[in-house]
């Protein structure tokens, strides 16, 4: 398993539980932490996906398994 698909699979897991929070009830604080949270790690999914490309990936790494 390499990094990049690890890396992947956390940020894949922590956007699950962000959406599984947004449908309990919240305060409009805690909605708005939430709603942060999931908008960084959506953009940490498009970073290692970029990374994942054949222009931006080493020649060791696999690609990542989604």
């Amino acid at each position: 398993m390499n990094t990049l698909s690890s890396r992947w699979r956390v940020h894949q897991t922590n956007i699950r539980r962000y959406e599984n929070m947004l449908k309990t009830q919240l305060s409009d604080q805690e909605r708005q932490f939430v709603e942060t949270r999931l908008a960084e790690e959506r953009i940490a999914i498009s970073v290692l996906e970029f990374l994942d490309t054949p222009a931006n990936s080493s020649r060791n790494e696999q690609p990542l398994a989604r």
